[in-house]
C-alpha cells in the first residue's frame, strides 16, 4: 500500500500543468492491488453504483458516508452479502465526508449526493488527492464550473463526470456511425431531458414515489431537495444526459467548443396542477409559485458551425425521451421512432427503421462487454460508466469525461438561467480550456477497453 500511495503522490505532482491532455498516462496499475474506493452518498443513485462495484474483483469499498443511517445500514448489508470487508462509516454530520477524505487508504471516491453538494465535495476530494467520480450535474453556477477546472489543474487530481447516457447502446452505435462519416459532415443536433418527474419531485414521506404532494423537509428521497430547484430556478437544471452524448459526437473541448447559448422557457403550470390533483386546491403547496418553466428550450452554437437544441421537459405528463437527433450532410438519425435516413441508401423522402443500422455499427464496448452489462441499471449503461471510472482510476489517467467536460456541460444551467431572464439573449460560454481546445486530441471513444 505504501508503494501505491507513493505512486499517487508522485503522479499527482507530475500531472500539474499536464492535465490538459485527455490521454496522458501517469503510471501503470499493479494488478495485484485493488482500487480502494470511498462512497460519498449511498442514496438511490449511490447504491446503484455500489451494486455495480460489488460485482468487481479489482476494488474494495473501504468507506461509505451518508447522513441517513438507514442508507448506510443498507449499504453495509450489500457489502457484507457480496463478501467484502465492512467499510468505515461516516455520517455524523454533513461535513463528515471530509474525514473520509483524510483516510490514506482511499484511492478514489464516488460522489452521489444532492446537486448543491457536488462541486464543494468534488473540490475537497481533488484537494485530498482522491481520483474523483462525480454524479451529474457537476455544478450549479459558472463560478463552480471554474472551481472544478482550477482545482483539477492546481492539484493534478483527475475528475470524471459519471454521465451514463454517453454509454447507452444506441448512442454509442450512432457515435460509431458519426466517426465513420455515415452522416457526412455534421450540421445539427437535438437532445434533452424529457422525463415526467412529478412523482419523483413529490412524496408523502411514506413511500419513495407517487401519491404525495410534499417536498423539502417534509419529504424523502429526491423530493427532499430536487423540487426546490424547480421552485427557485428558471433554468435547464439537468442538461448533461442530452448534451453529453452530443458533445462527444462533435468533439467539444477537443477541436470544437460551445460558443453561445440562447434559452427560452414556457410558463410553469405542471407542478401546480399536480399538487391540486393529488392534494387539493386548498393544500398549502398549491399556493406556491414554481419559477421553472415547464418546457425550456436552449439553442447552442459551436465553434465548428453546428447548432444543438437542448430541451428540459420534466413537469408535464409525457413518455420518457432524450429526444436525440444527429444530422449531417448525408442524412440523419432520430431516436423517437428509431428512424434513420441516409441519402443514396434510403428510399427518397422515406424513413428507414434504424435497428439494422444500429446493429451493424454496434460499438466495440457493447460487443465485448454487453453480457456483463445486463442488469446493471439504465439498460446496461451504468456498467460502462463505472467500468470507465475504475479503469481510469487504476491507471490514474485522464478519464473519458473530464473536468473540462464537467464544466462545459454543466455551464448550460447557469447560462440558460441568465438567457431566460433576459428574453433569450445569447450568452457566451467561457472557454474552460483557455484556448487548448484547439489542440487537444479527441478522446478515442471507439476503443474497446473503457
Amino acid at each position: 500500500m505504501d508503494s501505491r500511495r507513493t505512486f499517487l503522490k508522485k503522479s499527482t505532482l507530475a500531472g500539474i500543468g499536464l492535465s490538459i491532455s485527455p490521454s496522458f498516462t501517469y503510471g501503470q496499475w499493479d494488478p495485484s492491488e485493488k482500487l480502494k474506493i470511498g462512497m460519498i452518498g449511498v442514496g438511490l443513485r449511490g447504491t446503484n453504483h455500489l451494486n455495480n462495484l460489488l460485482l468487481r474483483k479489482d476494488i474494495e469499498i473501504v468507506a461509505i458516508c451518508d447522513i441517513d443511517t438507514a442508507r448506510t445500514a443498507l449499504a453495509n448489508e450489500l457489502i457484507a452479502k457480496a463478501g467484502f470487508a465492512r467499510p468505515k462509516v461516516f455520517g455524523k454530520d454533513v461535513y463528515d465526508y471530509r474525514n473520509l477524505l483524510e483516510m490514506e487508504q482511499v484511492d478514489a471516491v464516488i460522489i452521489s449526493t444532492p446537486w448543491l453538494w457536488h462541486t464543494v465535495m468534488a473540490k475537497d476530494a481533488m484537494k485530498a488527492g482522491k481520483y474523483t467520480g462525480l454524479e451529474v450535474s457537476a455544478a450549479n453556477t459558472l463560478e463552480e464550473c471554474w472551481d472544478l477546472v482550477e482545482v483539477h489543474e492546481q492539484t493534478g487530481t483527475q475528475l470524471m463526470l459519471l454521465e451514463n447516457v454517453n454509454y447507452r447502446r444506441d448512442v454509442l452505435a450512432v457515435l460509431n456511425m458519426v466517426k465513420q462519416q455515415v452522416f457526412g459532415e455534421l450540421v445539427h443536433f437535438r437532445c434533452g431531458y424529457q422525463h415526467d418527474l412529478r412523482e419523483v419531485k413529490f412524496n408523502n414521506g411514506k413511500q419513495p414515489y407517487g401519491g404525495g404532494v410534499e417536498f423539502g423537509e417534509k419529504a424523502i428521497s429526491e423530493a427532499s431537495w430536487r423540487t426546490n430547484h424547480s421552485l427557485k430556478r428558471n433554468a435547464d437544471v439537468y442538461p448533461t444526459h442530452g448534451a453529453g452524448p452530443i458533445a462527444a459526437m462533435c468533439d467539444i473541448n477537443r477541436g470544437n467548443r460551445f460558443l453561445s447559448i440562447s434559452s427560452n422557457a414556457t410558463k410553469g403550470i405542471g407542478l401546480h396542477n399536480y399538487i391540486v390533483q393529488h392534494g387539493g386546491k386548498d393544500h398549502p403547496n398549491a399556493k406556491l409559485k414554481f419559477k421553472q418553466g415547464d418546457v425550456i428550450t436552449s439553442t447552442i452554437e459551436t465553434a465548428n458551425g453546428e447548432t444543438i437544441i437542448v430541451t428540459h421537459d420534466c413537469n408535464l405528463p409525457r413518455p420518457y425521451s432524450l429526444g436525440f437527433r444527429v444530422q449531417g450532410a448525408k442524412g440523419l438519425w432520430e431516436v423517437d421512432g428509431n428512424r434513420i435516413y441516409i441519402e443514396g441508401q434510403s428510399e427518397p423522402h422515406t424513413w428507414d427503421d434504424a435497428s439494422g443500422w444500429l446493429e451493424k455499427y454496434d460499438h466495440p464496448l457493447w460487443k465485448k462487454y454487453g453480457k456483463f452489462a445486463e442488469g446493471s441499471g439504465h439498460g446496461g449503461m451504468d456498467f460502462f460508466v463505472i467500468n470507465a471510472f475504475v479503469e481510469s482510476a487504476k491507471k490514474n489517467i485522464a478519464p473519458p469525461i473530464d473536468a473540462y467536460d464537467a464544466a462545459a456541460w454543466s455551464a448550460i444551467t447557469p447560462l440558460s438561467e441568465v438567457s431566460i431572464e433576459n428574453n433569450g439573449e445569447p450568452q457566451d460560454f467561457p472557454d474552460f480550456t483557455r484556448g487548448n481546445w484547439i489542440k487537444r486530441t479527441p478522446y478515442n471513444w471507439m476503443k474497446n477497453d473503457f
